[in-house]
């Protein structure tokens, strides 16, 4: 009997949320309009009451954001080096510089001890990633900026749902860019967000991802800055809407799908697991490594394995600093040996809502007959 391939990840589309979409083509308002709004407002109750705005994608809204700081030409922004490389490029987009810290090698979190050491007069944020949902020591990144009058742009995309010390990632912080993209905890087909708080930071935040436009009256128009075009659809809203009602939902599998993976290899494990983290962690996605001194075979030669037993692994993610456009502005191997390592190591083994137990059980024995365990 053929299996049926298992990807690594799917997203969870119910029939009342297509119909919801369905119900907006046929509303014909189909750009940002009062179903934009209402993802906004639930977002925001969500979030404890705190201001959200929508965008076309986590990446336009740390750009937003990073502007939004008065991050520009001649500085800098420390950043971690395991993340999509949307993380820094953003930073480069803005003429600034990212400053590359190491991360821990099982929370692939910013090394906070090392982000210390190395702010400079140039510093103008600190930008962590809550990586798969494992949300960094908050209150010692929040202390640290405080110290140093820097602001923190948190890229939360991993992280909708999280908690820090039971309040949600978002609820709480300076600005937290979210994803909505598909393979996101919820989603909006593509999509993210901005939480802030500070008025004339949301109004520029709003003027930015519609091209820098203000209506100051009707029938009035004026550009204040060269912006960008991100502003979220009403499509993409009825998505979102449908996917945030059920995201607690959501994300309480895929705590109990992660805890499956550690109950199996609790006794003996050929990968070297990631870091657990409590109750807070939403489990964006399951990326144990593949150590090479003990595997006995490459990674590329594993995914390979894998896929002929109909198992999809993916790759999250190589180290940035490591990536052409960023060798060419002078970074090198040997710089971040944990990130290095976790960019030649890493694995994304299949984790989402609709997975099964056996689903489970099927990819640790997969991976154990592979590894010879």
């Amino acid at each position: 009997m053929t299996l049926e391939k298992l990807p690594f990840t799917r997203p969870t589309l119910d029939e009342a949320t297509i119909a919801s979409v369905a119900a907006t083509l046929r509303s014909g308002w189909l750009a940002s309009g009062p179903r934009v709004q209402e993802l906004e407002a639930a977002l925001s109750q969500y979030l404890g009451g705190r201001p959200v705005r929508t965008m076309t994608s986590a990446t336009a809204a740390l750009e937003i954001a990073l502007y939004v700081a008065k991050v520009g030409p001649g500085d800098e922004v420390i950043t971690t080096p395991i993340s999509w490389c949307a993380t820094a490029n953003v930073i480069l987009r803005l003429g600034a510089k990212p400053v590359f810290v190491d991360v821990d090698l099982d929370s692939r979190n910013l090394l906070l001890e090392q982000v210390e050491a190395k702010i400079s007069a140039r510093t103008r944020a600190i930008l962590p990633v809550h990586f798969s949902g494992l949300p960094i020591a908050m209150d010692q990144l929040y202390a640290l900026a405080q110290k140093h009058g820097v602001r923190v742009i948190e890229d939360a995309a991993h992280a909708i749902g999280s908690a820090w010390h039971d309040k949600r990632i978002g609820s709480f912080g300076d600005l937290v860019c979210f994803s909505f993209h598909p393979n996101k905890n919820m989603t909006t087909g593509e999509g993210g967000a901005i939480v802030a708080t500070a008025p004339d930071e949301i109004r520029t935040i709003e003027a930015y991802r519609f091209n820098g436009v203000v209506k100051p009256a009707p029938g009035e128009l004026d550009v204040l800055f060269p912006g960008i075009k991100a502003n979220m659809s009403d499509i993409q809203a009825s998505i979102g809407l449908g996917q945030l009602a059920r995201l607690d939902e959501f994300n309480a599998r895929r705590r109990e799908l992660a805890a499956r993976y550690y109950q199996l290899w609790q006794h003996s494990c050929p990968l070297r697991l990631p870091a657990r983290g409590d109750t807070g962690h939403s489990w964006h996605m399951f990326a144990p490594l593949l150590p090479r001194e003990t595997a006995g075979m490459t990674r590329l030669e594993f995914i390979r394995q894998m896929d002929a037993r109909g198992i999809s692994v993916g790759i999250h993610y190589p180290a940035i600093h490591l990536l052409t456009a960023y060798r060419q502005l002078g970074w090198r191997d040997g710089q971040f040996p944990n990130a290095e390592r976790i960019g030649r190591e890493t694995l994304t083994l299949p984790l989402f809502p609709a997975m099964r137990d056996e689903d489970v059980d099927r990819v640790v024995n997969a991976t154990n007959e592979i590894l010879g365990r």
